[in-house]
């Protein structure tokens, strides 16, 4: 419909400004105005750069013109450029800069209020290094106690976003950054379609609670189908999704109008129908039977890293896969932490805005945790939670990430405006559609370098942030390094707000800390269930 819009818009504009030359030759002029016009919008429709303007050639530009005008029209009248939610135009224009490799710099000092309650910031060293000294590719090896195929992963990745929540073009771009930065990207638990495998970027494939890729066609997990897809060579590590930060015990959604003839094959499901993610899985029901499940997977997937994922909501049931680990000394080679403001595409109300723990609080209780157990040395653990910029890494580290990932900062990238109507499926960029006509405006060949840029950039960043403080890798970032500005007249260090834990203090109950004893007695590992008072 669009396509055949556009050509009927500009056949007309011609034979009207040709109508005028001929019946009005004193209106000549009349060309001369409309003839630009048709040639503009012409353009629009074949350039590569800027989906919006393909998808809506002449409309599309008052997107860019409203930027250009953004200082005397949009800060006074509509949005700041620091109050803007979920992601602030801050720093999606820092993400803009540097997928595409501009200026990144700012003007005139910081725009925030340093005095603001809320406020963080990093101190720096005298001793400041020079950023060259350091490894400009910061990495960490996942599954080198316990896997015959270990993985070295960048310390920031793609996040987990499937085909059918995003277009074919969105997950071609994605992978294909990844390839060229020599980074991962999650597949999301809608399965491995290929788009993900063509440009040849390492994968981490996600099973969620539907097992899509993986499934029986009951909906039920199957060793057979996953050993076909995690033996891909391009799989480099499984990832078990048991909730996500958007939506934590709800389960996915992926709308009718996205589930295509495509996309339900590739999961296993009805095309057409909307695809429903179950909230909790039926391959276990407590954590003994969850870490035997990950061996299983573990084994079948021919020796490589498995982890799984999650946003921490009741504290006794992470004590209890804590617990459990102990007991049967089964790891995880990483957790993966979610915070409750992640990103989705569908998701309640509700559960987006007061389900789950947020990022900063998960993270550090997941740190906690595996430390008072003693156990942290044997679990990597990767962070996810709105992470756009090089302080969002830094800080991920200081709370105990030894990896991250970003979603919506790589939508961005791709060329995301936050229209706000991933849900909707008429996404105007084309990065969370199925529309064909849409979809056609995201050019992948342009879109996968800034990708790749946006990760490097974005990585440097951080090496940049740790030179100034003295330091050489991420992992000597520490929680007393980051203030957080409680009053006008107070701040705390991240030490304070987040005490650490003594290793092996949660191994018996005398030594373990009044802030967690109540977590500990309710948690045992042969059931996610919370002890009953007789148990206790």
């Amino acid at each position: 419909m669009r396509n055949e819009f556009i050509g009927f818009a500009v056949i007309s504009s011609l034979f009207i400004a040709l109508l005028s030359l001929l019946v009005w030759p004193n209106f000549w002029w009349a060309f001369v105005v409309v003839g630009p016009i048709i040639l503009l919008g012409l353009y629009d429709m074949i350039q590569k750069k800027h989906a919006i303007m393909r998808n809506y050639p002449i409309l599309g530009r008052g997107r860019y013109l409203m930027e250009e005008w953004r200082p005397k029209l949009y800060q006074y009248f509509i949005e700041s450029d620091t109050n803007g939610t979920p992601i602030s135009r801050i720093n999606r224009s820092v993400v803009y800069q540097r997928a595409k490799k501009v200026l990144d710099t700012s003007p005139f000092g910081t725009q925030l209020n340093v005095y603001d309650e809320g406020y963080e910031w990093m101190n720096h060293s005298i001793i400041a290094l020079p950023v060259s000294e350091l490894d400009p590719d910061p990495r960490v090896v996942v599954g080198d106690k316990r896997c015959s195929q270990p993985y070295s992963a960048s310390i920031l990745n793609v996040s987990a976003m499937s085909f059918g929540s995003l277009s074919k073009n969105a997950i071609l771009a994605l992978n294909g950054g990844a390839r060229l930065g020599n980074f991962a990207h999650n597949t999301g638990e809608g399965g491995i379609s290929p788009y993900h495998r063509e440009p040849g970027g390492d994968l981490i494939y996600q099973i969620g609670t539907g097992y899509f890729g993986s499934r029986t066609p009951d909906g039920r997990f199957s060793p057979e189908r996953f050993r076909e897809q995690a033996g891909l060579p391009q799989v480099k590590m499984i990832e078990l999704k048991l909730s996500q930060g958007a939506k934590p015990g709800h389960g996915g959604i992926l709308p009718a109008g996205k589930n295509t003839p495509e996309i339900a094959a590739i999961r296993g499901v009805e095309p057409g129908t909307e695809v429903l993610s179950p909230p909790g899985h039926t391959a276990f029901s407590t954590p003994i039977e969850l870490l035997e499940f990950v061996q299983e997977l573990r084994e079948l997937s021919g020796g490589k890293p498995v982890g799984f994922k999650l946003c921490i909501g009741q504290p006794h049931e992470f004590f209890a896969m804590a617990k459990a680990m102990v007991k049967t000394q089964l790891f995880p080679d990483f957790i993966a932490v979610d915070g409750g403001e992640g990103g989705t595409g569908a998701a309640p109300l509700e559960f987006s805005n007061s389900v789950g723990m947020p990022f900063r609080d998960g993270l550090a209780h997941a740190h906690n945790v595996l430390q008072g157990f003693g156990i942290r040395e044997e679990v990597k653990v990767f962070a996810s939670g709105k992470i756009t910029n090089g302080f969002d890494l830094f800080r991920a580290f200081a709370l105990g990430a030894d990896a991250c990932y970003s979603a919506r900062a790589m939508m961005l990238a791709l060329g995301c405006i936050q229209a706000l109507e991933c849900n909707k499926n008429v996404c105007p960029t084309g990065v969370a559609t199925q529309d064909p006509e849409l979809v056609q405006g995201l050019v992948v060949a342009d879109k996968k370098f800034r990708v790749a840029n946006y990760h490097k950039e974005t990585v440097h960043s951080l090496l940049e942030l740790l030179a100034s403080a003295g330091m050489r890798k991420p992992s000597e970032a520490r929680r007393e390094y980051i203030f957080r500005r409680v009053s006008m007249n107070e701040f705390r260090t991240y030490e304070e707000i987040f005490p650490y834990l003594p290793v092996g203090c949660m191994l018996q109950e005398e030594t373990v800390p009044e802030l967690y004893l109540r977590a500990w007695r309710a948690a045992r590992p042969e059931s996610f269930a919370r002890a009953s008072p007789a148990m206790v």
